[in-house]
């Protein structure tokens, strides 16, 4: 029974091995994401670099995460479509408040617990 399932376990393993990219599209592409992520940094600031995910496969960018603005939601991407070798860009990053600004609305635990009014 084992001796039959390997072949099987080749064939659906082998594929994985196997990149899609050439070694270059490869440098091509982390240079890609390098270029994006400084650019985000310089323009949009090093704080929300951390919330912003980059990724490029064949020169498309894909951003993904979380902003505190529509605004800087649109300028990510706008950053992202200037560098060069950008074919397009996947813009997936959401727009809510900074988690920092979310636990500063929410009320002690204590609070809650014991049903004590808000000064």
């Amino acid at each position: 029974m084992t001796i039959r399932a390997l072949p099987l376990l080749l064939l659906l393993l082998l594929p994985a091995c196997r990149t899609n990219e050439t070694p270059e599209a490869q440098a091509n592409d982390v240079e890609i994401m390098a270029n994006v992520k400084s650019k985000l940094a310089k323009d949009i600031g090093l704080a929300t670099v951390p919330d912003i995910s980059v990724n490029s496969t064949n020169g498309v960018v894909t951003l993904s995460g979380a902003v505190d603005s529509a605004a800087t939601r649109a300028k990510a991407e706008e950053i992202a479509r200037a560098v060069p070798h950008v074919i397009r860009v996947v813009n997936n990053i959401q727009v809510a408040p900074h988690p920092a600004a979310r636990r500063r609305e929410l009320p002690p635990l204590w609070r809650v617990a014991f049903h004590e009014p808000r000064p």
